[in-house]
């Protein structure tokens, strides 16, 4: 059993001057716990809450990475020890997601060897806000650097350096979001979402593989796909992806976008898996308490994994054991039970809320910052200060009709 004690372990970034919500909340701009450090969403705002730059995707980049860099430093580490960055920015179809990319790559140093996910959106939380940046890092709890492993998958069209279709460090397999390309710029089945998760779950295959792992070491399956809402845009796809899966499977979140970059994408697909360095499985314990909420069709995942202390909760949102939604359309109490549900996991995996390092919210919203504060603050209340590291993106509908947020919830204890 683990030490109670084992929160006060981690540490916490806050760097002087940094940007801050103009709401008072307990989360942190990054989290540090072991060698694994989690980087809330990094934006250009003012100490004030101000949108720097507004609308211009180039400035806010590279500052949304400086104040990445300055969270990093604060917890001794760099942008060197970045593995993994998911990326937000908005894009009305004017914008070759290779270009977003080029910028952000643009920001880390050259010997970097980084995973990524750009995710594009049609607004954020403010006005004028056009970039929003989280991520992973890993350092040696002894001060040095841990070693990378990075693979490219031969068919699949090649990412801006430093970025690579996948990276190895320590146990930890972070596997870029995979566009579905059967051959290099090539879209595979333009639009057809069932097709093209085949296509891309085969890219994933094939990159855990070089590894020496599958799809039974996966702990974390994050699908962004294009639809509006409904059960008719979520079903078809979210079947075929899972039967890759053994039961029990990972915790897993699926996403609507109104679309992708490229028009002809119909879903992208990243992964985290883990891996003994030796090559072995690693055990995990996986959770799914009875009180809980369930799709509407039997899907192989989990609500919670934990393996080598890592936690990785699916996306928890409100909905009943049929799939339905409860409290319709009502982002506080919907927040609410979220919040609840991420508890009961937590508390059925041995951890709780002060062992949560990073956050992840969409809600159904536009550039409404009233929205935001509205969920951030209750999301906020469920810790005690220093909180988590924490990101919050609005996007205009979520899978389930009158579902209006999903939470996606990291922790970590020390075993």
């Amino acid at each position: 059993m683990r030490s109670r004690d084992s929160s006060l372990k981690k540490q916490y970034a806050w760097p002087e001057g940094a940007w801050n919500w103009p709401i008072k909340v307990c989360h942190k701009h990054a989290v540090r716990c072991g060698e694994m450090i989690w980087v809330g969403g990094q934006v250009d705002l003012t100490p004030e809450g101000h949108v720097n730059n507004p609308t211009d995707v180039q400035a806010q980049t590279t500052r949304a990475m400086y104040h990445f860099s300055r969270a990093l430093e604060a917890l001794d580490c760099d942008l060197e020890d970045v593995v993994w960055l998911l990326c937000f920015y908005v894009n009305d179809g004017s914008m070759d997601e290779r270009d977003f990319l080029a910028m952000v790559g643009a920001c880390l140093p050259g010997n970097a060897r980084v995973a990524v996910n750009a995710v594009p959106v049609p607004a954020l939380a403010y006005p004028g806000l056009a970039v929003e940046i989280e991520g992973y890092a890993i350092r040696g709890t002894d001060g040095h650097r841990t070693k990378k492993f990075v693979v490219d998958h031969a068919e699949s069209e090649s990412l801006p350096k430093p970025f690579y279709q996948a990276v190895r460090s320590g146990k930890m397999i972070f596997v870029s979001g995979q566009y579905p390309y059967a051959e290099k710029a090539t879209v595979s089945a333009p639009g057809n979402s069932v097709s093209q998760t085949y296509q891309v779950m085969a890219q994933i295959e094939q990159l855990l593989g070089q590894f020496g792992a599958g799809f039974d070491d996966v702990v974390k399956i994050n699908r962004w796909y294009a639809g509006n809402v409904g059960i008719e845009d979520f079903e078809p796809a979210a079947l075929a992806c899972a039967s890759f899966f053994p039961d029990p499977g990972p915790a897993a979140t699926g996403i609507p976008l109104p679309v992708h970059a490229d028009p002809e994408v119909a879903i992208k697909i990243s992964v985290v898996a883990m891996l003994a360095e030796d090559g072995q499985h690693l055990p995990r314990t996986h959770s799914w308490p009875e009180s809980l909420w369930d799709w509407h069709t039997h899907l192989p995942y989990q609500h919670g994994v934990k393996c080598a202390g890592m936690i990785f909760l699916g996306g928890q949102v409100s909905l009943n054991q049929q799939g339905q939604s409860t409290h319709p359309d009502d982002l506080s109490t919907q927040t609410h039970q979220a919040m609840i549900h991420i508890g009961t996991i937590l508390n059925d995996l041995g951890a709780d809320y002060s062992d949560v390092c990073k956050i992840l919210a969409v809600y159904c919203a536009s550039d409404d910052a009233q929205k935001l504060h509205e969920n951030l603050s209750i999301r906020s209340s469920y810790f005690t200060e220093p909180g988590p590291a924490s990101t919050g993106v609005p996007l205009p509908a979520l899978a389930y009709d009158s579902m209006v947020i999903e939470i996606d919830t990291f922790a970590m204890v020390i075993e």
